[in-house]
């Protein structure tokens, strides 16, 4: 629980108060740090960009005057994702430290940890249920990855999604439409681990 509403901690870190700031840290950095590992797919970079944004964060924040500050700290980690994937791409490496996102190794992520009364073989599906999913976000282009990752599993809406990426609003919305099809069909290979509601009969009347 922040001692400080959520407004008074910015206004408190716009004057360079490291412990307020440090707050708004806390209060975000697993959000940034899973956006960053979804759109990276890699433990290592997730880190760093995560790092670099809140740096970028502290630098920057008396940029902000209002809005959606969830919004404004993940343009800012998009931002930072983007950038190392454009040099990625520039200066390809296969480095043999690098951790690409498996949820065995990083369960704080998982969102099935919300609740801690899973069994042991419904936490076993839960887990292949998030390697299927991450395993069909990576296929997706990188323009449709960053929306479902900001709508659909950081909630943002479709205005604060639209700043974040920096893409006017019809865009973000075709943009998640299509994702949501290459998604939903990706994940009929994996419909087992599907909860019932969530199965789609593909094959109609061939079944």
């Amino acid at each position: 629980m922040l001692d400080m509403d959520e407004q008074a901690l910015i206004t408190a870190a716009q004057k360079k108060d490291l412990d307020a700031f440090n707050h708004l840290v806390l209060e975000y950095q697993q959000s940034v740090y899973n956006v960053a590992l979804r759109m990276l797919n890699d433990l290592d970079a997730a880190d760093d960009a995560t790092q670099q944004a809140f740096v970028a964060a502290y630098q920057k924040i008396h940029t902000f005057h209002g809005g959606s500050f969830k919004a404004w700290i993940m343009r800012i980690v998009t931002n930072k994702c983007y950038d190392m994937l454009r040099k990625e791409q520039r200066y390809p490496t296969q480095s043999i430290d690098s951790s690409p996102y498996d949820p065995e190794d990083d369960m704080e992520s998982g969102w099935y940890l919300e609740d801690d009364n899973f069994l042991p073989e419904e936490q076993v599906v839960l887990r292949e249920l998030e390697a299927a999913v991450q395993h069909c976000i990576e296929q997706l282009p990188q323009e449709f990855k960053a929306v479902v990752v900001l709508v659909d599993i950081q909630g943002l809406n479709y205005a604060e999604a639209a700043y974040a990426v920096k893409k006017p609003l019809g865009t973000i919305k075709s943009r998640l439409a299509r994702a949501r099809v290459n998604l939903q069909d990706c994940l009929h290979k994996f419909k087992e681990l599907l909860p019932y509601q969530y199965r789609s009969n593909k094959e109609g009347s061939h079944e």
